[in-house]
């Protein structure tokens, strides 16, 4: 329970301390002056997107090396979009974040190393007064996979779940898919922009867990004969987005939800960081840190850590 609560303090902590550090460098923009009228009318707002693709190989052959060493190869290949427009009184945005990679290693099958699909959506309403600083805000969050994944170590139903299809299995054992889960969240609360890069959001929200594969829900906390679990409770985001250099850019964005049916459980966490360090217009490195918590899962903490060089390329 306290690294729990740790992790969450630790990650809010990080987000202040570094939006602290923004604003107080020189050249960036102050928090806005609610006095301030708007400077564009929806109907003439244009949209502003960007998109961008990257490709990532690792290749390690040996022959005749004394020290030893398995041959593999190894890529990934992501697309990251956002589009946002902003108007006198309407700003809406949405973002979508695609990845998958394979490896494959000497004596071992084909295995998958990454696999992402992440969706956004928000729009804000830009009031007078008092919701001219916190915006009311419409949310909605979409995170699975493209892909299905095994467990190679052992088989999580046997132990636990034994009148379960797959118990007794041989490793590897199939144990996630498309939308087997896939995480829906909804919100409805404010939005307060303490600075141009940090937005920080609160609200009442909606979750439903989906697993379409009834032989996965065990592992996920969804009834066999359920399609989803439904929890209602509240949600607070942080998003940061700075470039601390000009080739280098970091973004953090932290959702915490609490279940009003599980007070006395720790809040569901996911907390992802990366860094973008980009060599030149086609050669980037990019630093990646996620922890996740959901009891409902997992009683650990999940963390993943990816480092990838490869070749970028911005659409537009």
């Amino acid at each position: 329970m306290p690294i729990r609560i740790f992790l969450c303090a630790f990650a809010i902590l990080s987000l202040g301390v570094v939006g602290h550090a923004v604003s107080a460098q020189p050249g960036l923009p102050s928090i806005p002056n609610p006095q301030e009228s708007p400077t564009s009318d929806t109907a003439d707002a244009e949209w502003d997107s960007e998109l961008t693709g990257k490709i990532s190989v690792s290749q390690a052959a040996y022959r005749n090396w004394q020290e030893g060493g398995l041959n593999s190869l190894a890529f990934t290949t992501s697309l990251d979009g956002a589009t946002e427009r902003k108007g006198e009184r309407w700003a809406q945005s949405y973002s979508a974040r695609f990845a998958l990679g394979y490896i494959d290693q000497e004596e071992q099958e084909l295995r998958k190393s990454e696999d992402r699909i992440r969706l956004q959506a928000n729009l804000q309403y830009q009031g007078d007064g008092f919701f001219k600083r916190f915006n009311p805000t419409l949310a909605g969050d979409l995170r699975t996979q493209f892909a299905p994944g095994f467990d190679y170590s052992g088989n999580p139903y046997t132990d636990d779940f034994p009148d379960n299809p797959r118990a007794g299995r041989e490793p590897p054992v199939r144990i996630s898919s498309f939308f087997a889960p896939g995480t829906l969240t909804q919100s409805v609360g404010l939005t307060y922009n303490p600075l141009e890069q940090l937005s920080l959001r609160f609200g009442a929200a909606s979750k439903q867990t989906i697993v379409t594969n009834p032989d996965f829900r065990v592992l996920y906390g969804v009834d066999p004969d359920n399609l989803m679990r439904v929890e209602a409770g509240g949600q607070f985001a942080a998003t940061l987005d700075q470039d601390i250099t000009e080739n280098i850019r970091y973004r953090s964005q932290l959702d915490v939800f609490f279940a009003v049916n599980q007070l006395e459980n720790p809040p569901d966490i996911i907390w992802e960081n990366v860094v973008n360090l980009q060599v030149n217009d086609w050669i980037s490195t990019d630093l990646q840190f996620v922890a996740l918590f959901d009891e409902d899962t997992s009683s650990a903490i999940q963390i993943k850590e990816v480092i990838s060089v490869g070749v970028s390329f911005t659409l537009f």
